[in-house]
């Protein structure tokens, strides 16, 4: 997937149909003399319905079109007979959407599960037909309930990546390399900062034929959180995955401080998110002779208090490891 094919952001404005009206009709018939009434009733708005997809992996579909308007119901006849119900519209979306009130910012429901389906505005009541409101004391009303309007709403969409495992880092930190490697996935990727502009997916072929998912953040930097960088746009695909790697290079020049400072990131975006599995990968360790990657271990194991390894995605070094590891973290 390209990244302009790539979007976790759109803005809809939805409108559901209006009911039908109600009949007013008095039931005429050769040989029967005041039939009364038998108006009927008036059919309901059509819906405009969420509905999960777990074949989708990106609300690229919604990019062009952001109106969406169902049909109205029909009204109602004689012979009590019902007007139809609007037309339904269906708007599929990836698992992991937040839907939101775009005026307040309220959550309004969140997309989990295949085949879930919410109903974002309801369709209009139908109203209803004279023969209801005939009494003892009325028996011609010749009068029946409009239908109900539809409703309207704005509504902002937010995709939140599914991933069993999320990488955080730096830019440049090696999270492309690792990701393309690993996967069959094909990240753009360069030598300078913010090459990633999107999230990107790729599924980690595991021992018998068993695999997880793995996503590739964007670079997180100092003040991420503040909107400096990319900014927290893309904090919040980090809030799906179930287990963080944390990637910085062994050429950076104070590990444990860099780890700190995505932590820290981390934490002012949403403190939920330190509750997750974390491990730490020191990329780019080919560059460490034996002598030298002794040393940095022995700093490490005093400085960190999780678990670590040394990797190497160009040189295919650590990668069955760090396999292993992941696996263990998402299935202990």
């Amino acid at each position: 997937m390209t990244e302009g094919n790539f979007v976790d952001y759109v803005k809809l404005h939805v409108t559901s149909g209006n009911g039908g009206k109600g009949s007013v009709h008095l039931h005429r018939e050769k040989y029967i003399q005041k039939g009364g009434p038998d108006g009927g009733d008036g059919g309901r708005g059509g819906h405009i319905v969420l509905r999960a997809n777990s074949n989708m992996w990106t609300l690229y579909h919604l990019k062009f079109k952001r109106h969406f308007r169902a049909g109205h119901g029909g009204h109602g006849s004689k012979n009590r007979s019902t007007g139809a119900d609007g037309e339904d519209i269906f708007i599929d979306v990836p698992l992991g959407t937040v839907i939101r009130d775009t005026e307040t910012q309220n959550v309004i429901t969140e997309i989990t599960e295949d085949g879930q389906e919410y109903i974002v505005a309801e369709g209009g009541m139908g109203g209803r037909g004279n023969w209801h409101f005939k009494s003892a004391t009325n028996q011609t009303p010749r009068y029946a309930q409009p239908g109900i309007e539809g409703q309207q709403h704005d509504i902002t969409l937010e995709l939140k990546v599914l991933a069993d495992v999320g990488l955080v880092g730096f830019p440049n930190a090696g999270k492309s390399t690792l990701l393309s490697v690993i996967t069959a996935a094909k990240p753009k990727i360069a030598d300078y900062e913010f090459t990633t502009l999107k999230p990107n997916l790729g599924i980690v072929e595991y021992r018998d034929f068993q695999t997880f998912v793995m996503a590739d953040i964007p670079g997180i930097i100092e003040g991420a959180a503040e909107g400096k960088g990319i900014g927290h746009r893309f904090l919040r695909h980090i809030e799906r995955n179930s287990t963080l790697l944390f990637l910085i290079p062994a050429d950076a020049p104070d590990i444990k401080e860099q780890y700190e400072i995505l932590l820290d990131e981390l934490r002012r975006y949403n403190p939920e998110l330190l509750d997750k599995e974390r491990l730490i990968a020191i990329s780019k360790s080919d560059m460490l002779d034996d002598e030298l990657q002794e040393e940095l271990k022995a700093e490490l194991d005093e400085q960190l208090k999780v678990s670590y390894l040394f990797i190497s995605s160009v040189a295919q070094k650590g990668l069955q490891e760090l396999k292993d590891q992941l696996w263990k973290m998402l299935n202990a």
